[in-house]
């Protein structure tokens, strides 16, 4: 029954891989337009002058398509889906301006203090973006935006954690609500959580977003969790949250230095053209016949492995990006594994303990994917009570013990 009145349209999901991408792409000439119209200041706008750099920048890129970074490729996705005629909706703590500075959805008028939202002027009759600066109530805030996402079905609703520890203290709605209300209820929901995640000598509250706690709800088709490496995977991912036939919770981990990175810059063509993927080649290997060794890998640990794979200057190891690890992309991760005809070891790299992490979830699945044809093996830092250490310099050890035991 959920899926008549306002929810009528929706289906239920189905199991091809392209009716659960959907259409994603947009044309470069209309990126092109639309990043103009999202890097423009109003005439006489009193723009600090750091903020007006930073859209020039952007402004640039856009023109240019030669490297589109993190947070200019989600300001298109956004501004694609409201010129689209979809809402988007983005709370969480100090979600205006990022809280690593990377976002600045509103400009601020340094003499009037007049605010301005460019994204709410892509075009005339356009849908509306609301971003809110919500208080430091994790279950209290994304109770609302989960029950606001049960009435927005066709807009993009996203709740966005500080860093991605702090959704532990929503817990109670994600257990009770978003893993388990279309099971108990029928009740779907498209809620897009954004949770900043990776090792970088933060230490126990900066590090970790707890991806084993939402694997562990995982089961029975109830939700998405990615944890992506590039811009265009990004934009891609976003945009299909509104625009395929069905909706599903989204988990989503965020890099933090790699909003910047250049290892996760994307090309203009890559969001006009293709589809989210769920998994990621590896772009370096020269020959698949010289590979010995395939580490699978996640997010962050993924590029910093690429980059010391290359820095070792190994050429009998791949590393293979998992940009989705649920639903388990199983055929698109044998098929990979699979050209790699002289590989006899397949490992699965992770930054989180061995307790924690995606480890305790793949290890039976890669198991019974490869069967005894390969030896299947892990490579994380050691079971412990605590998500990360709190010293920087153990830190870069453990960091640098992982990834010469992946790839040096």
């Amino acid at each position: 029954d959920w899926l008549d009145g306002r929810w009528s349209g929706v289906k239920a999901a189905q199991d091809t891989d392209e009716a659960r991408r959907g259409q994603t792409g947009v044309e470069l000439a209309r990126l092109r337009q639309i990043g103009e119209r999202i890097t423009a200041v109003p005439e006489g706008f009193n723009i600090h002058k750091t903020i007006l750099r930073f859209l020039d920048n952007r402004r640039a890129a856009i023109e240019s398509g030669d490297a589109i970074d993190w947070s200019t490729a989600e300001a298109l996705a956004f501004a694609s889906l409201l010129d689209d005629g979809f809402p988007v909706r983005l709370s969480g703590q100090d979600s205006e301006r990022g809280t690593f500075s990377q976002r600045h959805s509103v400009l601020i008028d340094q003499q009037t203090e007049a605010r301005y939202i460019p994204l709410n002027h892509v075009r005339e009759g356009q849908a509306r973006h609301e971003v809110i600066n919500s208080m430091l109530s994790e279950e209290a805030v994304l109770g609302f935006e989960y029950g606001y996402s049960l009435v927005a079905r066709d807009g993009l609703v996203a709740w966005e954690a500080q860093f991605g520890d702090f959704v532990n203290g929503a817990q109670i709605i994600i257990d009770q609500f978003l893993a388990a209300a279309e099971i108990k209820w029928g009740q779907t929901s498209g809620l897009t959580l954004l949770l900043p995640h990776g090792y970088e000598g933060q230490g126990a509250e900066h590090s970790s977003a707890r991806l084993e706690r939402f694997l562990d709800l995982c089961a029975e088709d109830n939700m998405q969790v990615a944890d992506v490496t590039t811009a265009a995977q990004l934009f891609h991912l976003l945009r299909r949250q509104v625009l395929r036939s069905n909706r599903k919770p989204l988990i989503l981990l965020t890099p933090k230095r790699y909003l910047r990175g250049r290892e996760a810059y994307s090309p203009a063509p890559e969001f006009a053209e293709g589809h989210f993927r769920e998994v990621l080649d590896d772009p370096g290997v020269a020959t698949s016949d010289a590979i010995r060794r395939v580490v699978l890998a996640t997010g962050k640990v993924a590029l910093d492995a690429l980059g010391a794979r290359d820095k070792s200057g190994r050429t009998d190891v791949a590393v293979v990006r998992v940009e989705q690890l649920y639903p388990w992309p199983a055929d698109q991760i044998a098929t990979v594994v699979a050209a790699y005809e002289r590989a006899t070891e397949v490992l699965w790299l992770q930054e989180e303990p061995e307790n924690m992490g995606a480890w305790n979830f793949v290890r039976d699945r890669l198991e019974g994917l490869l069967g005894s044809d390969y030896r299947v093996g892990r490579i994380t830092r050691v079971a412990s009570g605590s998500p990360a250490t709190g010293s920087h310099a153990m830190h870069d050890l453990e960091q640098a013990d992982l990834l010469g035991r992946a790839v040096g």
